[in-house]
């Protein structure tokens, strides 16, 4: 009873007062593949050295992005990320409260925050933007939400390629609101299109001709931004009302998957809409510059049922991590990057190209692109994995999804392109 203090009577008014019969009804909306059939397949009890080795033998199986060519990105991007950062985020001035409820004791953090804010809005032409959301996925659904708030309307229409987990976060999101997710062009019931650029087939895109349409229909233009390093050469979506996405391409590791950090960005006249923190600049009684969270209309203020979103906290630590690599970098540097991950998927697109039975498919791309292959793709990622090459990401069929980006040598290339001829 120590660490499950509940009783069968105290479980039981729970649920009578929530408005089901068991535990399993409170999980109704997993879907039944999600959930585990048996106990895992683990050792019995063992001391601290053989459980480490255990454990790390399991972790040496890991294929790791630095371990050889590595092509993969669909979300997930390997880029350098100078030691600089991990020393400066570990300083004594970001390492105060957890959260800044307490300015006074907390200015570095926020000072950090609206830093963050900063760069956000400025890489996506928007007038505002919070302090992060929790990664890509969550801020493209909070988005399509938002939208469906500011113009009473229940349809969101996406109107590119959108990377499958977005989708399948966003139909989580809407699927019990009446909603409607649909692709194609908006009508006059459309909260709002979203526009993935670059797509999660690569391909960037202009947003003049969609926000006509949204202009025509009293729609919303969200636009989702996967890689953040591509804004270092495209043109900021100023075109947009709103533009989310992630941004673990500046200071985070891959990590296997995560944690990963959700930017949002708005007009500011949809600021009272906004999902999550923000941060805002002052002056105490002395005229001295000071950093508080201000206009939260989150659930655990006084908004309770009337909050704009139940996000009640942010990616503090990656908010960071990206904040000092992009002062690092500068505007100089950062469009450097893009420049060089541009130039680094040029020749891959041209080294693959040149290979039998593989057809580039994008007319134009960032860092990614789709290819086609002479067989399934799934197949020739498994057959390269096995000589320690990552090839991309597999799509239907024939298809695979490419990357490269400034990690990327010559030599990398080079020994893809032969193994696959």
């Amino acid at each position: 009873m120590r660490y499950l203090p509940q009783t069968k009577q105290s479980r039981a008014a729970m649920m009578k007062t929530v408005g089901v019969s068991s535990v399993d009804a409170l999980f109704r909306d997993v879907p039944k593949d999600a959930f585990i059939k048996c106990l895992a397949d683990l050792p019995q009890h063992k001391g601290e050295l053989a459980v480490e080795r255990e454990l790390g033998a399991c972790a040496n199986q890991n294929r790791a992005a630095p371990d050889g060519p590595f092509f993969l990105g669909a979300g997930t991007y390997y880029h350098h990320i100078p030691s600089s950062v991990d020393y400066i985020i570990q300083r004594s001035e970001f390492l105060t409260a957890y959260t800044p409820y307490q300015p006074e004791i907390a200015q570095g953090t926020l000072q950090m925050i609206f830093e963050f804010q900063t760069f956000i809005s400025r890489l996506t032409g928007q007038d505002i933007a919070n302090a992060s959301l929790y990664d890509g996925a969550t801020s493209c659904a909070e988005a399509a939400l938002m939208a469906m708030r500011v113009t009473k309307r229940n349809k969101v229409v996406l109107a590119t390629p959108l990377h499958p987990h977005y989708r399948s976060v966003l139909k989580a999101y809407m699927g019990n609101l009446g909603s409607t997710l649909a692709d194609g062009a908006p009508d006059g019931e459309t909260a709002c299109v979203i526009i993935q650029s670059p797509d999660f087939h690569g391909a960037p895109h202009a947003y003049d001709a969609w926000r006509k349409k949204c202009d025509e229909t009293g729609a919303l233009l969200v636009v989702v931004v996967n890689e953040i390093v591509s804004l270092g050469l495209l043109p900021a979506p100023v075109e947009a009302d709103i533009v989310c996405g992630e941004a673990q391409s500046i200071g985070l590791p891959m990590s296997f998957g995560g944690p990963h950090l959700g930017f949002f960005a708005c007009k500011e006249k949809y600021l009272r809409q906004m999902p999550g923190r923000l941060c805002g600049m002052t002056e105490d009684a002395d005229g001295r510059r000071g950093f508080v969270l201000t206009l939260s209309t989150r659930e655990q203020h006084i908004r309770r049922e009337k909050a704009t979103s139940n996000i009640c906290t942010n990616q503090g630590l990656c908010a960071l991590a990206f904040t000092v690599h992009m002062s690092l970098l500068g505007e100089d540097g950062f469009r450097r990057l893009a420049k060089l991950n541009h130039e680094a998927a040029c020749r891959l697109a041209d080294a693959v190209s040149k290979v039998k039975g593989v057809k580039v498919l994008n007319k134009t791309f960032f860092n990614e692109f789709v290819v086609e292959l002479s067989k399934p793709a799934a197949e020739v990622v498994e057959t390269l994995a096995a000589k320690g090459i990552i090839a991309g990401y597999a799509l239907e069929g024939n298809q695979l999804l490419m990357c490269a980006t400034e990690m990327t040598t010559d030599e990398d290339i080079a020994a893809l392109a032969e193994v696959l001829a």
